[in-house]
């Protein structure tokens, strides 16, 4: 017979709805900025999680799940020991103005995987395909007081809370890892081209990578050389929902 811990993982697993990754070398437009009905080459959609998904797309929710997200000061004031501290004041990603998250102990990697975890099933409940997980190397910037090893086992946590939704889920950030050991199942990579970090992500993901660029420059390398494989856009750095798109 199965110890009783066992068998509870087994049927958990069991009852876990299968996921479907994004298609490979499919256009896609980054719409973090706001919503707007998408051109007609674009198969995949990235939008953030208080939005709608687009009918006949592959879409596709933000989530911050290592940092503050602008709006949302009410909600870390309620859950203020979640945010991680340097003697006693917050820690900001100077960059975006957003505070790190707390994820050093189990138990505050637990309490953050219950909030981030009801974004993700909400993301899956209005109808998403996949959830996009940001600032998962939020360590990098915590004046050395989180360590990888915290991002790693957190964000296990959240890879499983998407699976269970029936999301797959994309890593963001930390190209040197190879997040398929973390339950990852794309990427997002953000100016891969411009830092020479595209081939690391393909290592891992195949054609499983969606590459956002922001300088014409970086864009025409990258087209050069991964256009023909892999889903890459070039969009204004503010992601207005006005501004410039354009594709390989």
């Amino acid at each position: 017979m199965l110890p009783a811990l066992l068998l509870g993982l087994v049927l958990a697993l069991a009852g876990t709805p299968a996921v479907t990754p994004p298609p490979g070398g499919v256009d896609v437009d980054y719409q973090l900025g706001g919503a707007v009905p998408s051109a007609p080459n674009v198969g995949i959609v990235v939008r953030d999680r208080r939005a709608a998904p687009e009918p006949g797309r592959y879409n596709i929710c933000y989530v911050n799940g290592f940092q503050t997200q602008p709006g949302a000061q009410r909600l870390w004031r309620r859950h203020r020991a979640l945010v991680l501290r340097d003697d006693g004041r917050p820690v900001i990603d100077q960059a975006w103005g957003e505070r790190l998250l707390d994820i050093r102990t189990a138990a505050k990697r637990e309490r953050l995987a219950l909030i981030v975890g009801r974004w993700i099933d909400r993301c899956a409940d209005d109808g998403y395909d996949a959830v996009e997980i940001d600032n998962l190397d939020s360590f990098s910037r915590s004046h050395g007081l989180l360590r990888p090893r915290h991002a790693k086992r957190y964000v296990r946590l959240l890879t499983a809370r998407a699976h269970a939704a029936g999301l797959a889920i994309g890593q963001k950030n930390w190209p040197g890892l190879d997040g398929r050991t973390l339950g990852f199942d794309f990427a997002v990579a953000e100016e891969c081209g411009r830092y020479d970090e595209c081939g690391r992500y393909v290592a891992s993901y195949g054609d499983r990578v969606l590459v956002v660029e922001y300088r014409p420059r970086d864009f025409r390398r990258t087209c050069a050389a991964y256009g023909a494989r892999l889903g890459v856009v070039l969009r204004d750095r503010d992601l207005a929902p006005d501004g410039r798109r354009a594709w390989c």
